[in-house]
């Protein structure tokens, strides 16, 4: 039986992947006897093979990880309060700009950074495509991850965002629903970010127990992340509790003080309890909570469909 739902929840997440990104019907010809939907999408295919060879093996793994999580302190720093001089969102400024690497949120990302930044400069794209692109080929690798969508053509053109725009594991509700909208997302949106999570481990909130995963599951896109930080904590994975974390369900597991807060926060409690009880809702809000982010700070309608060229999660 337990195969058998994993089977429709697989069948599913298929279904709302197409529903999201609609193949075009005038297809063109790309090289090695591939297909896109618009010229400008051709060489993503290059870079897509050279990126699951050389950055993620083609597996569910840190590097991965570090991915998202670049694409997610790049295009959060934007604020509609700062203006343009807080930070342009997507656009690429934490490969262009070496202090972002110096910010607290950033610490651990270096390598990965310079990796990425390398293999854009290398197929002549823009760091902010390259960002978004290698977050949604990495994300494929996870099992049943949905497919993200993927628009090419930012500039390439940034200022080096402000420091403190990426919310910190230790901030409270109040300061991360409040950093949340300031950048343009709505509570139940912050949630549906955090499906992230789901795939998440720990590197520095506590470094003696580097790699713990977020959830029972890091390898696999799902909503028991949601499950377990509903639980009550009464463990932490290391000796003691560091700053930004909370008292875990397992002792296998980290905690972020932020993820339980939002848990049980009146504003993000219902929305953190729905994704616990619906796993297709959870994929398919992450999905379109991924899009909105992707184009934080761009002029979306400029941009070029490619989602085509992001691979789906192998079945």
């Amino acid at each position: 039986m337990h195969n058998l739902i994993k089977v429709i929840y697989i069948l599913i997440i298929a279904t709302v992947a197409a529903m999201a990104a609609p193949p075009s019907p005038n297809r063109v010809r790309c090289s090695a006897g591939r297909e896109a939907g618009h010229p400008e999408c051709c060489k993503w295919f290059d870079v897509r093979e050279e990126i699951q060879d050389r950055l993620f093996n083609r597996s569910c793994g840190a590097d991965v990880r570090k991915s998202i999580r670049i694409q997610w302190h790049d295009a959060n720093a934007f604020s509609h309060t700062g203006g343009l001089k807080s930070g342009g969102g997507a656009d690429g400024s934490i490969l262009a700009h070496a202090i972002e690497l110096a910010y607290p949120a950033n610490v651990g990302l270096s390598d990965i950074v310079e990796r990425q930044g390398a293999l854009a400069l290398k197929h002549s794209v823009s760091f902010g495509d390259f960002i978004q692109f290698a977050s949604a080929v990495g994300l494929s690798n996870c099992e049943g991850a949905p497919r993200l969508t993927f628009l090419a053509g930012r500039p390439n053109a940034s200022r080096a965002a402000d420091d403190g725009l990426v919310p910190a594991p230790w901030h409270s509700a109040d300061t991360l629903s409040a950093r949340m909208a300031d950048a343009g997302f709505a509570p139940h949106e912050l949630v549906a970010l955090l499906a992230g999570h789901s795939v998440a481990t720990q590197q520095t909130v506590d470094a003696s127990v580097a790699g713990t995963p977020l959830d029972s599951t890091p390898r696999t896109f799902d909503n028991a992340f949601f499950v377990e930080t509903q639980a009550r904590g009464t463990v932490c994975p290391g000796a003691a509790l560091h700053k930004g974390e909370a008292l875990s369900s397992s002792p296998h597991e980290l905690r972020l003080q932020s993820d339980g807060a939002l848990a049980r926060d009146p504003r993000t409690a219902p929305t953190w309890k729905r994704f616990a009880e619906d796993q297709v809702e959870m994929a398919r809000q992450f999905a379109n909570a991924m899009a909105k982010l992707s184009v934080v700070g761009q002029d979306a309608a400029s941009l070029v469909d490619c989602t085509d060229v992001v691979p789906r999660w192998r079945t």
